[in-house]
């Protein structure tokens, strides 16, 4: 089973504490890198667009955007 890492990234200019899979992590900074933005600007992002809870929503996203995942 994958186990949760826990990470701090600064939105709206305060530091919050994010508990996601490893592999979220990184399906998150290679999205992040394809769209020219840094991990902290995309969460940012996803943040300002929720309406739940901030971990289920950067799930939720990496999902819809799969296909910023695909090589090529």
């Amino acid at each position: 089973m994958t186990q949760l890492k826990k990470r701090s990234v600064s939105i709206a200019g305060h530091r919050t504490s994010i508990s996601l899979e490893d592999a979220f992590w990184s399906a998150l900074q290679r999205i992040a890198r394809r769209r020219g933005l840094t991990l902290a600007a995309l969460v940012s992002e996803i943040d300002s667009a929720r309406t739940g809870n901030l971990s289920s929503a950067l799930r939720v996203y990496v999902l819809e955007n799969r296909a910023l995942l695909e090589d090529g």
